[in-house]
């Protein structure tokens, strides 16, 4: 008998993966959908009835509620490292196992957080929309050499190591911060390591690369945001919740931080907006408030918002889909690959 298994939050970018990768004994849903509360009753009793494995992405928030209305479900594989929007106490209790994939896509999140640093430290991004606008005659779009400039890496997992490398490519004196240093990098790409406090006053680029732990919940804020250079940049393509969003915008509105790129953000104004973690609490008011601090930002010429894309190049997207699918296959032949708990 086919296991069955539903695949959530299902784009047109995995569509080739599945066309050219048939699974035998699997019987697969996709929904464009992502799973939580309001949506799990768009499902049909069989699929709740019957349904092994899950499949989710980001988006998707796993509450105790939403697994009790799965009568048999072993195993939820994410599309991705992060799994905080997942009710872990709950999937302890019912014994389902919870799969991720680690060290996906450093290559194209350290190129598209080169891509963003260049935008904005040579107001690329400025100078296009100036042009669209044909108010281009009276803006500045004076930028600086990267070779110049020092660059702070928070965090030196395979993504942080990544940029170190590029950032060295560029010239760039490369500052880092990590709970471990690496001899390796230090070596390579003459990275030196320091203290957080002493990376964020020297820098004149700070990127961040560390995982969200719910402990680290706005590790930037108006300590860290009081410390920067003057005339200094920010970039943003780890978790939003490690930024203050509300320093941020406050320090770009002075002047000290020129400019800001950020791929991900706390909270935007949507109903998913809920409870990630044991440890943070966000209620509704606090989730409208810092949607309209990111309204805010948007509208700012020096900041520019991506949607979540860093890591979307097709060869990581592949890489995802492949890893998850091994997770699969080796925790029903009864092994441990890719397995959180």
């Amino acid at each position: 008998m086919a296991i069955k298994m539903l695949v959530f939050e299902y784009r047109k970018t995995e569509h080739d993966f599945f066309g050219k990768n048939k699974l035998d004994n699997y019987d697969i849903k996709f929904f464009d959908f992502s799973l939580n509360e309001t949506t799990v009753n768009e499902l049909s009793e069989e699929d709740l009835e019957q349904t092994s494995i899950i499949s989710l992405f980001i988006n998707s928030v796993i509450t105790k509620e939403v697994l009790d209305k799965f009568k048999n479900l072993r195993v939820i594989a994410m599309r991705s490292t992060g799994y905080d929007n997942i009710n872990k106490k709950a999937c302890q209790q019912r014994n389902i196992a919870l799969l991720n994939v680690q060290n996906y896509g450093e290559t194209a999140v350290a190129e598209f957080t080169m891509g963003l640093i260049i935008g904005i430290v040579r107001n690329i991004f400025k100078s296009v929309i100036s042009i669209k606008e044909d108010i281009f005659k009276e803006v500045s779009f004076v930028g600086r050499d990267l070779e110049k400039l020092t660059i702070g890496v928070v965090g030196t997992g395979a993504i942080g190591a990544a940029v170190c490398k590029l950032a060295h490519a560029f010239g760039m004196k490369i500052l880092a911060y990590d709970l471990i240093e690496k001899t390796e990098l230090e070596k390579k790409y003459n990275v030196n390591f320091t203290t957080l406090d002493f990376l964020i006053r020297n820098s004149d680029v700070i990127t961040l690369h560390v995982p969200y732990t719910g402990n680290n919940y706005h590790m930037f804020s108006k300590h860290e945001f009081d410390l920067m250079k003057q005339n200094s940049y920010f970039i943003n393509v780890a978790r939003g919740e490690l930024v203050d969003t509300k320093y941020l915008k406050e320090n770009l509105e002075n002047g000290k931080i020129l400019g800001a790129a950020l791929d991900v953000v706390a909270c935007k104004y949507n109903p998913d907006c809920e409870k990630f973690s044991d440890n943070m609490e966000k209620t509704s008011l606090e989730c409208l408030s810092n949607s309209k601090i990111i309204q805010d930002l948007i509208q700012m010429p020096n900041v520019f918002i991506t949607p979540h894309i860093a890591y979307e190049s097709q060869d990581a997207i592949d890489f995802i889909l492949t890893k998850t699918f091994d997770g699969i296959l080796d925790f029903t032949n009864g092994g441990s690959k890719n397995r959180v708990f």
